[in-house]
């Protein structure tokens, strides 16, 4: 059975150099970003792909005549591969919910922090010479709208409470939890913290718009680990320029990687990583405990 790894991290290569974690025999590793053409050479031949976050689409697919698998080292399958396609040709989809939930909530808690204080802007000017301290805010006592209730959502909950922040919970189904709120626009009033950890389909494209935006308190703060589409992207802007938002911290882009010159590189009030929030040591041991559990359904067929 042929196994490709078409796209692994640095920080993921590195816990096989150290043989933290095992590579199959017979299993191939690419490391870094492939371009198409690179996909068809690695997987003329594969049986099964394993595919961090590179999209492929699919014309590179069709040139990958044995594909009959392909396992998505992470959630959001959708947002990186051609689904129908994928379904008309009878290529089998696997993802791996769930590996690093907690690694993801600790880092939209990192980026709470982050634009609370001002870090991102901070940083720049430090890095550019200056020295300019900026105030910011406790987040004690303050409206946190927890947006989506699974693992990371929960998880993030947990940590907001423990800080002592008005922890409000909206979910699209009901959850048990007595923070949450069935009306969506009840928690979004006056929230001085939102922080999104929706699932994205169609009906949460474009989920944070101008009008929902317009709820919170002004000088809010928006933090998204999740999928940068659950934001519009206009209006997300619009809202950093009038100070309805006064910072946003995102882990996420509506193009990744991002471009060079992508404008928002260049807006002052928001703190940006490179969509790294699953990126820990325990949450890459999970990750590839799954991944091969997984793989290892497909070989045995």
């Amino acid at each position: 059975m042929n196994i490709v790894l078409i796209d692994c991290t640095p920080e993921l290569n590195a816990l096989f150099d150290a043989g933290t974690l095992t590579v199959p025999e017979g299993m191939h590793i690419h490391v870094g970003a492939p371009t198409p053409e690179q996909i068809v050479s690695l997987c003329r031949s594969a049986h099964i792909m394993l595919v961090e976050h590179t999209l492929v689409s699919p014309e590179t697919l069709a040139a990958c005549p044995t594909l009959k698998a392909i396992v998505f080292m992470g959630t959001g399958a959708s947002s990186y591969l051609p689904m129908a396609w994928l379904s008309e040709h009878g290529i089998a989809v696997s993802t791996t919910p769930g590996y690093g939930s907690r690694a993801v909530a600790e880092h939209a808690l990192a980026l709470t922090f982050a634009a609370a204080r001002n870090l991102g802007p901070m940083l720049k000017d430090i890095a550019r010479g200056g020295w300019q301290p900026r105030g910011g805010l406790q987040l004690e006592g303050r409206k946190v709208a927890v947006i989506g209730f699974g693992e990371v959502g929960r998880c993030y909950a947990q940590m907001a409470t423990a800080l002592g922040m008005d922890v409000s919970i909206w979910n699209r189904t009901p959850v048990d939890s007595p923070y949450f709120e069935a009306d969506l626009n009840t928690v979004l009033r006056g929230a001085e913290v939102v922080s999104l950890h929706l699932a994205l389909n169609p009906h949460t494209t474009g989920f944070l718009d101008s009008a929902r935006l317009r709820l919170l308190k002004p000088g809010a703060l928006v933090i998204n680990t999740a999928r940068a589409a659950l934001i519009d992207q206009a209006a997300l802007a619009q809202a950093l320029y009038s100070g309805q938002v006064a910072h946003a911290a995102l882990d996420v882009f509506w193009q990744e990687p991002m471009a060079p010159n992508d404008p928002w590189r260049d807006v002052g009030n928001v703190t940006l990583t490179p969509h790294a929030a699953y990126m820990t040591q325990e949450a890459y041991l999970e990750l590839w405990k799954r991944t091969l559990n997984a793989a290892a359904q497909y070989s045995d067929r």
